[in-house]
């Protein structure tokens, strides 16, 4: 029988079929959408367990590349790679995404020889990508091909094959890409993460590619939230608390606490406004003229310079205390985290659940 008698068959048999009736009650609904996770979930467990040393060199050619990651794939491989590639650089590993079909008018030019190169098919038989395939590892670092099995041709044209399966589609006609595009991204993202953590890439990394909202809020630095010096009160410990409170004295929200420090500048205490507050409210006038070293909090609890500002933010909840000193290594003060900026920041927050001192 020729493929057209054959597509013919396939047509009469569709008309042929009864028409699908579609889930009437609620039950048979929600069973259809648990049956379809869970198709996709059971794919995901199998493609994890056979992932074997190809998709580990993978990780590894991802982490030495001196270049771009330039993903390909065409159709809901495409979109898969296109996520893929956000995955790549919000980790640490500049890519991009190449089209198939572009890149034979021109678009190869994007490919350099030190870049890397992932091809995505569930089937490896893509016209569009295995048609650009030899081009792309003759003037590539490498190119690994994300597909079904090691035998098919973008498998043949590869330098290292990531055989992520193949899977019944969730699909109840078992057509639309549903497990398998799952599998895909899933093996993608796995790879990806490998990647970062050979490069060592840290949360501070991370936070360097998201400074906006929510998230970048929770990965910035007290660097970026403290108030520097020049807006902060430092004395020396051996003055007055009253000449302490004149000399600090600013113009405009004034931070809650003096730091104070020794001739080489070092942190050697704190005295807040609470501090002052507590000497008034039991009507001890005569401390105002002591020397405020006499008062202040010695060793104050501090922290460096590039500490998490949610880790600072949970050492401040832990301490009980609304300013807390940034510091160098050698203890010399750099700036003031206070509360009530902190709370101002927190105020604009749409996700009061990601608060760092929630737990």
């Amino acid at each position: 029988m020729s493929a057209a008698e054959k597509l013919s068959a396939h047509y009469e048999t569709l008309e042929n079929t009864d028409s699908i009736v579609p889930p009437a009650t609620l039950l048979e609904r929600l069973r259809i959408l648990r049956g379809i996770v869970s198709t996709e979930g059971n794919a995901l467990l199998l493609a994890a367990s056979q992932l074997d040393s190809e998709a580990v060199q993978a990780a590894e050619m991802t982490a030495n590349c001196e270049g771009c990651v330039v993903v390909t794939g065409v159709g809901k491989a495409g979109i898969v790679g296109k996520k893929l590639v956000a995955t790549l650089a919000s980790t640490g590993t500049p890519a991009h995404f190449l089209h198939p079909a572009e890149a034979v008018h021109g678009d190869l030019g994007r490919v350099r020889e030190n870049d890397l190169v992932w091809a995505i098919s569930n089937s490896g038989r893509s016209e569009e990508v295995v048609r650009i395939a030899p081009h792309l590892r003759e003037n590539s670092a490498g190119l690994i091909a994300i597909t079904a099995t090691a035998e098919n041709p973008l498998a043949d044209a590869a330098n290292c094959i990531v055989a992520i399966g193949k899977h019944s589609e969730a699909c109840p006609n078992g057509l639309a890409p549903t497990s398998s595009t799952a599998v895909m991204m899933a093996v993608g993202d796995a790879i990806a993460m490998l990647a970062s953590q050979l490069r060592s890439f840290s949360p501070q990394d991370f936070a360097r590619f998201h400074p906006g909202g929510a998230l970048g809020q929770k990965l910035a630095t007290v660097d970026q939230m403290m108030r520097n010096l020049d807006a902060c009160r430092i004395a020396p410990p051996h003055i007055t608390v009253r000449e302490a409170m004149v000399r600090t004295s600013k113009n405009g929200r004034r931070t809650g606490a003096v730091m104070l420090v020794d001739q080489q500048g070092i942190l050697v205490g704190i005295f807040t406004d609470s501090d002052l507050a507590r000497l008034l409210e039991t009507r001890n006038d005569t401390a105002l003229d002591e020397p405020i070293s006499e008062r202040m909090t010695c060793q104050p609890t501090t922290v460096h310079s590039a500490t998490l500002l949610q880790e600072a933010i949970a050492v401040m909840s832990r301490r009980h205390i609304s300013e807390l000193p940034v510091v160098d290594a050698n203890s010399r003060p750099l700036g003031l985290i206070d509360i009530t900026d902190v709370a101002a920041m927190l105020g604009d927050r749409d996700e009061p659940s990601i608060l760092p001192f929630a737990s």
